[in-house]
């Protein structure tokens, strides 16, 4: 009989946390992936699932379309401030039928929460407070281009997420109220980038807040935001993405690249606005990983 007091938090062992289905093997080895490839994690903040599906069989999205399709998962949290420091913890959004730990895929696996000390397979263990530290000491240089307030280092709440980079910027041009924030946020990561050591692995975390409030602008004559302006905004993010893949690809080569939301948000459903709150919408999320 396992005693869990005599047993070290680290040391729990995987065999207490037995997937509730039969174990898929991994979609990517990250052992192959770090180190050997820069690594763009994107988060498309406040992305519903079901409009990203939308636009996905519209064929309005072709840049991110052509990387796969969108997975449906849970979101790490229902605002900005948990689902981050979940993903960036490792803990990205997790399969919709997951019904235990084990039944996640993990990329990265922090090496000391106590879910035993050796990673799975395909995981990518990491030592350290973050992903992005655990990075740093494997030689990575760590990005953070900001988007939403929780990244404008304006405020003391604003500075906690860019701290755990390297290198973090923002400036008012990237931020919600702007239009244009994804093309500002673009032109900055190509000449960055365009001046950047080829050898030095990047890795990069980009918040793209164009889908989140406001985002009536993005739709003709709309004055409120709405379930149409959310899914005009991510058309307007895909066109800006393409920019960054064809440029990343031009000046670095490869990348390994997650992109996903970090939670829904409401316009209406069952009386509920926005997001903070538990509901099917703001909990269900895209998820996908790719090779440029």
């Amino acid at each position: 009989m396992f005693n869990i007091e005599e047993t070290a938090a680290n040391e729990v062992p995987l065999r207490l946390f037995a997937p509730t289905a039969e174990k898929k093997a991994p979609s990517v080895d990250m052992a192959q992936v770090v180190g050997a490839s820069d690594i763009l994690m994107i988060c498309l903040d406040t992305l519903r699932y079901d409009v990203a599906v939308q636009e996905e069989t519209a064929g309005t999205t072709p840049v991110l379309s052509q990387y796969g399709p969108w997975e449906k998962c849970q979101a790490p949290g229902n605002f900005t401030w948990p689902s981050h420091h979940a993903m960036f913890a490792g803990f990205l959004p997790c399969r919709y039928e997951a019904k235990n730990v084990a039944d996640r895929e993990l990329l990265f696996f922090p090496s000391s929460i106590g879910l035993g000390k050796k990673a799975p397979k395909g995981a990518y263990g990491f030592q350290g407070r973050t992903v992005m530290e655990g990075l740093a000491r494997d030689g990575y240089d760590t990005w953070c281009v900001g988007g939403v307030s929780f990244f404008d280092k304006r405020s003391d709440l604003g500075k906690v997420f860019p701290s755990y980079f390297q290198k973090s910027y923002w400036n008012p041009s990237f931020s919600c109220p702007v239009k244009d924030s994804t093309k500002n946020q673009v032109d900055f990561l190509l000449r960055k980038i365009s001046k950047a050591d080829p050898k030095q692995k990047i890795f990069l975390y980009l918040n793209v807040d164009a889908i989140h409030y406001p985002n009536y602008f993005y739709l003709e004559e709309a004055s409120r935001d709405c379930v149409e302006s959310h899914a005009a905004a991510l058309r307007y993010v895909d066109g800006e993405l393409g920019r960054l893949f064809r440029g990343w690809k031009e000046q670095r080569g490869s990348a390994f690249v997650i992109c996903c939301s970090d939670h829904g948000t409401c316009y209406g459903e069952d009386g509920c606005q926005f997001h903070g709150f538990n509901h099917p919408i703001v909990n269900t999320v895209p998820y996908k990983h790719f090779f440029l």
